[in-house]
């Protein structure tokens, strides 16, 4: 699932390209996306970012929000649609297969348009007054983002949790925006056992977790995120920062710390990548 920096990267783009443009038409092909239709007729002002989701304001106090959940990225190009087949254009990437599922497309009076691939279709779209997009459940429950959060804020949340450090991370309700790639890597870089008790984290150990999950989705943004399965920029570009990767899916590689073999397990039905040596209990 795209994360903080993927989705951000996203939005940053959307912002560039898209601004001030008008939705003419909208096509989608999946009921669960039929929500895109109302927003004919409305002009992107601007594009922000709210844990995972994507919120694309409009003209009129309207709203358009996005979830890309599991395989889903939205992309600006432009696309010959032909009945129920699609032809990609421009940009050139556009033609590479993860990104030709797409279920929403939106044209724009420039003639670019905006699309969602999507090749399971778990993604989500509402549409609606601005007030009442904010006041969705899924909005208002999001903890605090995790690349704004200060020290004292982030240590409160972490140290009133009684689950594993790992499971903590990913809780949206307790910071939103990271997932399974970034917590392992996070995890990593500050030397923390995943399954460690968050409650008993000293605050030496929260004040290297909290600086390591500046420092790791800083680097990740810059780099336009993590490739490594279904996320695609917005030009159907991959992410650079899996190749740089210090835990996420490096099993039986050896740590960049130390040199043990990594390893991976599982917890809540996810799986943690870590180092048996330095990230020991």
């Amino acid at each position: 699932m795209p994360e903080l920096p993927e989705v951000q990267t996203i939005v940053d783009d959307l912002n560039k390209k898209v601004l001030g443009r008008k939705i003419v038409a909208a096509w989608y092909d999946w009921p669960k996306f039929r929500a895109v239709v109302k927003t004919v007729g409305q002009t992107i002002q601007k594009a922000e970012r709210r844990g995972k989701n994507i919120l694309l304001h409009l003209n009129g106090q309207k709203i358009l929000l996005i979830h890309q959940k599991m395989t889903g990225h939205l992309l600006v190009g432009q696309w010959e649609i032909k009945g129920k087949k699609i032809i990609p254009l421009a940009p050139p990437a556009l033609k590479e297969k993860i990104n030709d599922y797409l279920h929403f497309i939106l044209t724009l009076d420039d003639g670019r348009m905006i699309g969602l691939s999507d090749l399971r279709k778990f993604g989500k779209v509402v549409f609606g007054e601005a007030a009442a997009v904010e006041n969705l459940p899924e909005l208002k429950k999001l903890g605090p983002d995790a690349l704004a959060v200060k020290f004292e804020e982030f240590t409160r949340r972490i140290k009133s949790r009684h689950k594993t450090i790992y499971q903590v991370l990913m809780d949206q309700t307790t910071l939103s925006g990271i997932g399974n790639i970034y917590a392992s890597d996070i995890l990593w870089e500050a030397g923390t056992y995943p399954f460690q008790s968050a409650a008993k984290l000293t605050n030496e150990e929260l004040k290297r977790l909290w600086r390591a999950s500046k420092k790791i989705l800083k680097l990740a943004l810059k780099l336009r995120g993590t490739s490594t399965a279904d996320y695609r920029d917005t030009a159907g570009e991959k992410g650079q920062y899996g190749e740089r990767r210090l835990a996420y899916k490096r099993e039986g590689e050896p740590c960049r710390r130390c040199g043990a073999l990594m390893k991976r397990s599982k917890k809540g039905g996810r799986s943690v990548h870590f180092c048996p040596n330095c990230q020991s209990p």
